[in-house]
């Protein structure tokens, strides 16, 4: 064995410890999360280059022996030996004329972003699917499928940052609570009791209407409510360790509360709050959709599956608008309460499978 197998060998020994190997094999065996997350994970992946996938403008222009790149540089008209100097139309028969006629053009599989209007179309919208459009079109004439693929993209995105930030504070806000317990404990609890018997729908409804909907603004308004989640857990975690024996000990020795808490008792904390973010994540994407069909989400003409759900129920000789985002959220929401299943079970020190 040479010294770098040696090395990544040691490496992974002080990593991996029998118990997250036990954790690992446990939630591998878990055959329905474990096929989840794989599954999840590559949508989300492919979500990620969406613009590859789905784009008006190709992602590759070979043109006079250079190479340039639409989706992600800006190129006029004048680049390729028009007229005007403001940006290309790549679907003007007379822009892939001239550029056809020294190089090429590498369309995406789907001709269209999910904001492109098909002038086109030939027929009335909402049209049903067809060779042009593979899960037809919107009443506005652009394509289902390529709005579904950046749709997934935005709600993901938006349910992992959520759940990312509704972690940090629902952690911190516990451990301050289970840690030191007393007055900050009761004025902490005193609050989060008034804070989460307000009517959130109603708040969540009154803030996005006085605010300038966005992608930003609707993240902290629902982060306003998403942190209590983990308050419970986590403080009573805290509340259970702070007297155990290990955590005395390095009391009488002088160790800092930040260094016990954060190198003690945040790592038992942890295994009990893992368990519940996929499900944080879950009830984010699900709050993004409600929001966008209720028309209080995301701006108007933004990849939404909640404003997809909205168009199929307002246009029902349309059936593939509803049925499509249907699918779609149904389709992400099982996955992720199937992965959340298999953490909570591998986590889940009763929990052995053969």
């Amino acid at each position: 064995m040479d010294a770098a197998a040696w090395k990544k060998d040691k490496f992974l020994e002080l990593k991996i410890t029998p118990l997250n190997k036990r954790r690992l094999l446990n939630f591998k065996n878990n055959r329905r999360g474990y096929w989840s997350f794989w599954i999840f994970s590559s949508l989300f992946i492919l979500s990620l280059f969406a613009e590859l996938i789905a784009n008006d403008t190709p992602y590759l222009v070979y043109f006079k022996g250079d190479f340039y790149f639409p989706t992600i540089v800006e190129y006029a008209e004048t680049t390729f030996g028009g007229d005007f100097p403001t940006e290309a139309d790549y679907k003007d028969p007379f822009v892939q004329e001239l550029i056809e006629d020294d190089g090429w053009l590498a369309w995406p599989l789907i001709a269209f972003s999910y904001d492109t209007i098909d002038k086109k179309l030939g027929k009335t919208a909402p049209s049903a699917p067809d060779r042009r459009h593979w899960l037809g079109t919107d009443d506005q004439a652009r394509d289902v499928l390529a709005r579904l693929i950046y749709g997934f993209r935005l709600s993901v995105s938006f349910g992992l940052i959520l759940t990312l930030f509704s972690s940090l504070i629902g952690i911190l806000a516990g451990a301050i609570q289970g840690y030191y317990g007393g007055w900050r404990d009761l004025f902490f609890q005193r609050f989060i009791e008034i804070w989460a018997g307000m009517p959130q729908l109603y708040i969540l409804i009154i803030m996005s209407s006085i605010l300038v909907p966005g992608f930003w603004v609707l993240l902290i308004i629902l982060l306003l409510f998403s942190w209590l989640s983990l308050v419970g857990v986590v403080r009573a975690e805290f509340l259970r360790a702070r007297n155990l024996d290990f955590v005395r000990a390095a009391r009488a020795l002088g160790v800092s509360n930040i260094t016990i808490i954060l190198r003690h008792v945040l790592p038992n904390a942890m295994v009990a709050t893992i368990t519940m973010l996929p499900f944080i994540l879950t009830g984010g994407v699900t709050a993004l959709t409600s929001l966008d069909f209720l028309g209080l989400g995301l701006p108007p003409g933004s990849p939404s599956l909640g404003e997809l759900l909205n168009q199929g129920k307002n246009n029902l000789q349309a059936p593939w608008l509803g049925l499509s985002g249907f699918f779609v959220l149904a389709l992400m929401l099982s996955l992720l309460i199937f992965i959340g299943e298999a953490v909570r079970d591998a986590f889940d020190p009763r929990k052995t499978f053969s």
